[in-house]
């Protein structure tokens, strides 16, 4: 028998609970129970006017925008209608039924004002790595680095070509916000100082963003953001926005395992990483200057294909400062010794050794070793010492062992861009693209802190 036909009918009173509607395995409702806001309030105080209209509560405006990249909800105005719709959504935001939604544009203004100003979006995320660390999910014993190109909000049909690029014909007072940000990073490492290479082509919307092509098909406008990891179980230690480009996001890496250790006193054993990394610098800057192990392999171009001697054919004498080549003669950066001491290092970090033509002429092995030349020449790095250390970092058992953990770096990278969302970026500019970088690596953090806390304090229950 067919029921009858249901009609709405208006109620008087209802007897509702928004508690009582969200699932109890909802990601919201295990979020909820490891977020810790309370702070937001303290740390905004002094960026808010003890007179006037009280304002929207800045930790509703924090768990909306988590909401947000938790779910993938993109567009701010779209999550005021999400907020407004879904229970579970007003349940996380602590909203009553008859609670007002905040309009889209509170976000926007708080967003370019306070919250920049007091950069309250880091402190919500170095707050979040330390409850990970505090609930035993990160050790700070081994970390992992990589970075991540990301499509910038620019259209590549409304940009210049570098020879008709001036920055400093641009009027900052009739500039756009992202256009003048771009202008006041400039002398930033990580996106104007890193390289003196203008890129391509230079977007009009958003001109810090960097040309690209190397994903291998047409070239675009991105950013890239980069991870420290720890290895332990994959927290995000820290993030940073730069430029796509080696140098900026090399440097990247130098600024966050600074400021993980000023933040959270961590100190790790070792660094792993993809050979990106693995310049002289890098590599110095690791061994002599922090002391952390580099498990990354070498930037070596060394090699020859033409069937000659290579370098690693030659044998360092590090006592006597000299190569010994195959034919068992030497090879010096000078032959005679001088008043004044000279470090022989050239502009581009190198020393070039030398053989004699008289030993190169009378070897048996010049035709393996320097057919076209008159004499052999080796070039060595000022910092050799730093990346044989890594060479033979790179001979062990840990090392094929790290070669496996980098992968957690890149596991990170796959669910931001396909379960959060973030494969291009709405915001534009420096400023934006860290809010979004940072906002993603918070909802990553909460999610692994959700699901493995509880599991961690259930083993140490048992022990």
């Amino acid at each position: 028998m067919m029921g009858p036909r249901q009609e709405a009918q208006s109620a008087l009173f209802y007897d509702f609970s928004i508690e009582d509607h969200v699932p109890t395995d909802h990601v919201l409702r295990a979020i909820d129970g490891v977020i810790d806001l309370s702070s937001v309030r303290t740390h905004l105080t002094e960026f808010y006017s003890s007179t006037g209209r009280p304002s929207i509560d800045p930790e509703l405006m924090i768990r909306m925008l988590l909401v947000g990249y938790v779910m993938g909800i993109r567009s701010e105005r779209r999550l005021c209608e999400e907020v407004h719709l879904n229970l579970a959504y007003r349940w996380f935001c602590k909203m009553d039924l008859s609670d007002p939604i905040p309009d889209h544009s509170t976000f926007s203004k708080n967003r370019h004002g306070r919250f920049r100003d007091s950069d309250v979006l880091r402190h919500v995320f170095e707050t979040v790595v330390a409850q990970c660390i505090e609930a035993g999910l990160a050790s700070g014993q081994r970390y992992a680095a990589d970075a991540s190109i990301i499509a910038a909000d620019a259209n590549r049909q409304k940009s210049t070509p570098k020879a008709d690029w001036n920055p400093e014909a641009i009027d900052p007072n009739d500039a756009p916000r992202a256009v003048r940000e771009y202008l006041d990073t400039l002398d930033d490492a990580a996106f104007g100082a890193a390289s003196p290479v203008v890129p391509k082509f230079i977007s009009h919307s958003d001109p810090a963003s960097q040309w690209t092509g190397a994903r291998g098909g047409p070239a675009y406008f991105a950013y890239s953001t980069n991870y420290l990891i720890d290895t332990d179980n994959a927290v995000i230690l820290d993030v940073e926005p730069t430029r796509s480009i080696r140098q900026a996001e090399v440097g990247a890496v130098k600024t966050m395992i600074d400021r993980v250790r000023k933040t959270h006193d961590l100190k790790p054993e070792r660094l792993i990483a993809d050979t990106a990394y693995g310049s002289g610098p890098m590599l110095d800057w690791l061994v002599e200057e922090r002391g952390i192990a580099p498990h990354i392999p070498v930037i070596d171009k060394s090699g020859r294909k033409d069937g000659t001697f290579e370098r690693a054919d030659f044998t360092f004498d590090t006592e006597n400062d000299l190569y010994i080549c195959p034919g068992g003669k030497e090879l010096r950066q000078y032959r005679r010794t001088y008043e004044k001491p000279r470090t022989g290092a050239n502009k581009d970090g190198t020393l070039r050794f030398r053989a004699r033509k008289l030993d190169c002429d009378a070897c048996a092995l010049k035709s393996r070793c320097c057919p076209k030349e008159p004499s052999r020449k080796v070039v060595r790095s000022v910092y050799e010492s730093s990346r044989d250390v890594a060479r033979q970092l790179a001979q062990t058992k840990q090392y094929s062992i790290s070669c496996r953990l980098r992968k957690k770096v890149e596991m990170s990278f796959a669910h931001l861009k396909r379960i959060h969302g973030l494969s291009r970026l709405r915001l534009r500019g420096p400023c934006g693209a860290h809010d979004e970088f940072i906002l993603a690596a918070t909802a990553q953090n909460l999610k692994k802190l959700a699901k493995l806390a509880p599991k961690q304090n259930h083993i140490g229950n048992a022990a």
